[in-house]
Order: C-alpha cells, then sequence, then structure tokens
C-alpha cells in the first residue's frame, strides 16, 4: 500500500468516526474556498488571534467571513465572548457545526447577525442563515493588533502617502495613531484588503495535493521542491 492510500484510509475513518477540527476545516476549505470560490480571487487563513480568541477560519473574497468552528465534540460555552472578539475585527460572522447541534446553535444565536452552517450528515457545507453585516463593533486597536507591520504600513501609504518619522521606539505607537485616525468603514476596508495578500501558493503544484491534505497543505508555504519531496512520499510504499 502506497502512503497516499494510507492517508485516504484514515482519513475515512475521521469522516465516519471522528470528524474533529481539522476534518471541519478541510471541508470547509475544499468546499467554499475550492469548491465555490478560487484561489485565484480568495484567500484563506487560519487561527488568526482576535483579542483573547482565534478565528477558526476566515475566508475573504469581496468580504472576509470568520468561521467559528463548533465539532460535535465541543460545547458553546466560550462561544459568546469568541463571537464578541471577531466582531471587533470582521463585520461578518458564521458558526459551522453538526447537524446534531444546529437547534441548540439556532437558540443560542437567536436574531442575531451570526450566520450557521451545518457540516451535514453528508460532508457537504449547508448555510441555514447567511450572516450578515455589522460593523457596529469594529475597533482599530483589535484590527491593528491582527496586521504585520508590512501590512499596517501598506495600510498608512495607502491612505496618507507616508510613514511616521520617528524614534524607532515610538513608531509603533505613531503608526498606530495614523491608523486609528482613519474612519472605521475606510480603514476596514484597507485592513481586509492587505489580509487577502497574506496567503501566496505555488497554485499548479497545490492543484496535485490530495483532497485529505488540502487544508495542511495551504498553509504550509511549501516551495515547488518541498511540494516535489511531498508527492514523492505520497506515492512510496508505506513502511509500517
Amino acid at each position: 500500500m502506497e502512503n497516499k492510500q494510507l492517508v485516504t484510509e484514515l482519513y475515512e475513518y475521521l469522516k465516519k468516526k471522528y470528524r474533529n477540527e481539522y476534518y471541519y476545516k478541510n471541508t470547509l476549505l475544499n468546499k467554499l474556498l475550492l469548491g465555490r470560490h478560487s484561489l485565484n480571487t480568495t484567500t484563506a487563513l487560519t487561527e488568526v488571534p482576535v483579542k483573547k480568541s482565534k478565528a477558526d477560519f476566515i475566508l475573504i473574497n469581496g468580504k472576509a467571513i470568520v468561521y467559528e468552528i463548533k465539532t460535535g465534540l465541543d460545547t458553546f460555552d466560550r462561544l459568546e465572548n469568541q463571537i464578541n472578539d471577531y466582531y471587533k475585527a470582521f463585520n461578518h460572522v458564521c458558526v459551522v457545526t453538526c447537524e446534531s447541534n444546529y437547534n441548540k446553535l439556532q437558540d443560542i444565536l437567536g436574531e442575531s447577525t451570526v450566520g450557521i452552517c451545518v457540516l451535514t450528515d453528508r460532508n457537504t457545507i449547508s448555510t441555514r442563515k447567511e450572516p450578515i453585516e455589522n460593523n457596529s463593533n469594529l475597533d482599530h486597536s483589535t484590527m491593528f493588533k491582527i496586521l504585520r507591520k508590512q501590512e499596517f504600513e501598506d495600510v498608512l501609504l495607502d491612505h496618507y502617502g507616508y510613514l511616521p518619522k520617528t524614534l524607532q521606539v515610538k513608531y509603533y505607537k505613531e503608526c498606530f495613531k495614523l491608523f486609528s485616525e482613519i474612519e472605521i468603514n475606510t480603514v476596514y476596508k484597507s485592513f481586509v484588503k492587505v489580509l487577502k495578500k497574506r496567503n501566496e501558493i505555488e497554485v499548479e503544484e497545490y492543484n496535485r495535493v490530495p483532497y485529505e491534505l488540502k487544508f495542511l497543505m495551504y498553509f504550509a508555504n511549501y516551495t515547488k521542491e518541498e511540494y516535489s519531496k511531498l508527492f514523492s512520499f505520497l506515492n512510496e510504499k508505506w513502511r509500517g
């Protein structure tokens, strides 16, 4: 048996017996990014720190949507705090859960702007409620802390045409001061625009990656040489 066959069998076990967070993330990436959109127009991010939470999966197309995953193995104890955190940096939030949790989640979210997706028993992503745009809690500080140095500099250059000239120890603070003076909806558009550029992949090689490993390899930042080694490994006989 080749290694790629072993990977397929292990993934099949997850599908039938243990639909964990990786399984949810991989399904989201395959069904949404690769199924409904494309690598050329859409970017995915994962494990992005937002306040005291970490966004499981973010899809950026014309807009950015945070997907908070609650598998059948999870509770909803932290959900309210997580949603509140996400809305400080993103204006679309959606919770993804299993069929058996759907009614409970619906009760918890009520008439909120949060969307609901279900990973069905047929392993598709079913949108039960579209997320509604909510800009009321967007916060300059939360967005700024998510951005890398090059990213917030790009936002400032795009808006002002210059960067602050100051001592290095004061530079971060001065950059935030300029960032915080940009109108919130304007800066949000720039924030999403720079995040969309964050993941650049070797599309030709990535398209050859097996379905089961799509999520893992999307965030691996592999070079062509590293992809070549991966494909060689997958085609080798299992030595177990």
